[in-house]
């Protein structure tokens, strides 16, 4: 994961947060693909991408399979990070969330990486 932010509202600014919180050169991102909902389909998100020459690709209507990394993926994070969890504040879940994505990224294997970490996968390939 490469970008990630928490809120405790569910919209284009958290959107937009977690695209600018990518530690990456937003320039050498080809491709957005997101489905249609409205924190992702609206005018700010369009602005960024644009700003940065990403383009867009919006999962078909009523297809959840357009968009299967990304769901699968939240549901990862679903079942290792948030099950049966409650967080006293939005800076506790920041600062687990910081953790979970830290481990994620460098001690988690994946089976889709060839059992690498998504770290490793991208050092070697």
């Amino acid at each position: 994961m490469v970008g990630y932010v928490a809120s405790k509202n569910k919209n284009s600014k958290l959107v937009k947060k977690a695209l600018y919180s990518i530690k990456y050169d937003l320039r050498k991102i080809n491709l957005f693909h997101s489905d249609r909902r409205s924190e992702f389909k609206n005018e700010d998100i369009e602005k960024v991408l644009k700003t940065f020459n990403i383009n867009r690709l919006l999962s078909a209507k009523g297809c959840p399979y357009d968009n299967a990394v990304a769901e699968a993926t939240y549901k990862i994070i679903k079942t290792e990070f948030a099950f049966n969890k409650r967080f006293e504040s939005l800076e506790e879940l920041e600062l687990e969330l910081f953790d979970y994505i830290n481990w994620y990224n460098n001690v988690r294997i994946h089976g889709s990486l060839g059992y690498k970490t998504p770290v490793e996968f991208r050092m070697f390939s």
